[in-house]
């Protein structure tokens, strides 16, 4: 009996040893995402309602139905885009644990026998508004959090610009060496500015008790019937608010579905309520005057640690914008919209901790062009808009297409919903697009620019497949014709890594037109990409033998891995083939392409995708074979 109750005594304790570690590591997973997906959406007090306030008022002075229709649209807002339409659904689209546009684009592609060149597009049209904003956010936040000093006096005023790039040129200095190191201290530094604006705009609220009835939505609709000629602007600068949604579902990979909910219904959603309230609240005691209501009802010994934590708070908002870049661009790459870029891993432990310079080095160029070029974050504001805008709406028609095709919903509840989201991304969109010609256009170049890239990049890789496939031989006949009568043979093993598994390698061709000769064992090797963001061991090798001499082996990668040829053939010895990396040599061709008139693509674009294919990564490199085993043939080819 006594062993008996002892051993009942020890099993809650083990259960609850079990609950207080998981519940120890939900908080951890709950701080870090604090830390990279808040950071966007959480730096939107600083600016948005002051900017919608001027665009409802314009002459500085907000009446008081303006501040309750602003401040009503913006909580509704926060409330049905961010909490319903992500939150509730577009979090559950996740392709085996990641999201972002690419994934989401993916996902529904991969439900088409045919990979729809529509599902395509619009993951394209996605991706490159994905970069407008990645653009636009470290100009805007940092600039934003800067021009605070001017509050605290205007002889800073001069020294924002200034200021605003130096700070940016270490956030993309330090890219380099990864967030890793960094990372503990961001979700402790975001949780601060969490509290901090929460209890601001909670010791404000009572300055003016009505600013209360915001929380009814009527308050909002009837602003706009009773301002429409002002209601049109102030629905694009409320958009801020809601900016930084996105990273939602670009971040799902990181920490999971679960934390990111937590945190924004613990956390997040209920300090910017709070602090969206009290800006109001503080605008109305002061009869509508706009002025900076974020930092001015900080005055005091609260001010200058305020700016202080604002600065703090945009940096880190920047750096989940980059290092989401350039989790989009490996996603790209893996998915062959972009050439090969040179990936560093930051990381021993974290495989989503990256850095691409060359992306870095772009990004950086354009967001301090963006700060010199519009000077104020008020500038900036009209060109932060209009990428995230797009970018909700391609990722409702995505999420359309995953209800009815992967979730096998009926036709009209995915109907009704998409409805009711598209219609509310729709016209957020258009009310942005209008500010085009007031700065929109700048996020609108860098997307469009991006779109072109990847659609040329898409096209010409799929017109040099199918030009080089017309010149070569099937391997099945190689084959054949070897095993009758086959070359010299050298001792060892020869791989060939090509597109085209069919067909014999360019680089095998010249190799036995050039020394008539022949390896022992030649492995025509292809490499794909799932689409899904990681692959099993177990899936990742395809062996087919073809006869004695030949071999053909698929290795399977997913997107967001990292292809490392070597360590995959070395799962090969499980299947029999027992792989030396010392008595193998593989054979890679580099293309010199040369544009053709009759290539199906205009000139200008042929030569956008010849400067595209030089600027791609060498293979060796990419694919992590070492530089000792390889051997580069040159062959020319007219696209």
């Amino acid at each position: 009996m006594a062993i008996e109750g002892s051993a009942e005594d020890e099993q809650p304790a083990s259960v609850a040893g079990d609950h207080q570690e998981h519940s120890q590591d939900m908080r951890i997973l709950m701080l870090g995402a604090l830390g990279v997906v808040y950071g966007d959406i959480g730096t939107s007090p600083i600016y948005a309602f002051r900017e919608a306030l001027v665009a409802a008022a314009g002459d500085g002075v907000a009446a008081r139905e303006a501040v309750l229709g602003v401040l009503s649209l913006i909580v509704w807002g926060l409330t049905i885009i961010v909490t319903v339409k992500y939150v509730g659904f577009v979090l559950r689209a996740d392709n085996r644990g990641e999201g972002g546009t690419l994934s989401l684009m993916a996902l529904a592609r991969a439900s088409f026998s045919n990979r729809s060149g529509a599902i395509l597009l619009i993951g394209i049209l996605g991706a490159g508004l994905f970069y407008g904003d990645a653009v636009i956010t470290p100009a805007i936040s940092v600039l934003s959090a800067v021009e605070g000093l001017k509050v605290v006096t205007p002889a800073f005023e001069p020294f924002v610009v200034p200021l605003t790039l130096v700070i940016l040129a270490i956030v993309f200095s330090v890219q380099r060496f990864g967030t890793g190191k960094v990372a503990t201290v961001f979700g402790p530094i975001t949780a601060l500015w969490f509290l901090a604006i929460g209890y601001s705009g909670l010791t404000h609220i009572l300055d003016d008790p009505e600013i209360l009835y915001a929380l009814n939505p009527l308050e909002g609709i009837a602003f706009l019937f009773n301002s429409p000629d002002v209601a049109f602007v102030t629905v694009g600068a409320i958009f801020l608010a809601v900016t930084g949604a996105e990273a939602l579902y670009a971040d799902l990979g990181h920490f999971g579905r679960r934390p990111i909910v937590l945190a924004w219904l613990s956390i997040v959603f209920p300090c910017l309520l709070l602090n969206y309230f009290g800006q109001g609240a503080f605008v109305l005691s002061h009869d509508g005057a706009i002025g900076h209501p974020f930092f001015e009802m900080n005055q005091g010994w609260m001010l200058v640690p305020m700016v202080v934590l604002a600065t703090a708070a945009t940096v880190i908002a920047s750096q989940a914008v980059i290092s989401g870049a350039f989790s989009l661009t490996r996603q790209a790459v893996q998915l062959n919209l972009l050439p090969r870029f040179q990936i560093q891993h930051t990381s021993k432990t974290q495989s989503g901790q990256i850095y691409l310079p060359r992306v870095n080095l772009l990004l950086a160029l354009a967001v301090m062009m963006l700060v010199v070029g519009f000077g104020e974050s008020s500038d900036l504001a009209a060109a932060y808009g209009i990428s995230v805008t797009g970018n909700m709406l391609m990722t409702t028609i995505l999420l359309y297409v995953v209800m009815t095709r992967i979730w096998k919903w009926p036709l009209a509840w995915a109907l009704a919903l998409t409805l009711v989201f598209a219609v509310i991304d729709v016209g957020f969109f258009v009310s942005n697009i209008v500010k085009v010609f007031d700065g929109g256009w700048a996020s609108l170049v860098v997307a469009l620019s991006v779109v072109l890239i990847m659609v040329t990049w898409v096209r010409g890789s799929r017109q040099l497949f199918d030009k080089t496939r017309k010149n070569e031989i099937p391997l099945d006949f190689l084959a054949g014709s070897m095993a009758k009568k086959p070359p010299q043979l050298v001792p060892g093993t020869a791989v060939f890594l090509t597109s085209d598994p069919q067909s014999a390698p360019t680089a095998m061709m010249h190799s036995l037109k050039h020394y008539k000769v022949l390896h022992q064992q030649n492995v025509i090797l292809t490499v794909v990409t799932a689409p899904q963001p990681f692959v099993s061991d177990d899936d990742r090798v395809k062996m087919e033998p073809v006869n004695e001499l030949f071999m053909r082996i698929t290795l399977t990668f997913g997107y967001m891995e990292r292809p490392n040829i070597p360590k995959a053939l070395a799962i090969c010895r499980k299947q029999g083939w027992k792989f030396d990396i010392m008595t193998t040599s593989f054979f890679l061709s580099r293309r010199s392409l040369r544009p053709s008139p009759n290539s199906g693509m205009p000139v200008w674009q042929d030569k956008l995708f010849i400067g595209l294919a030089r600027t791609a990564a060498d293979a060796t490199e990419y694919f992590q074979i070492p530089t000792g085993r390889v051997v580069e043939i040159g062959t020319q080819v007219a696209i």
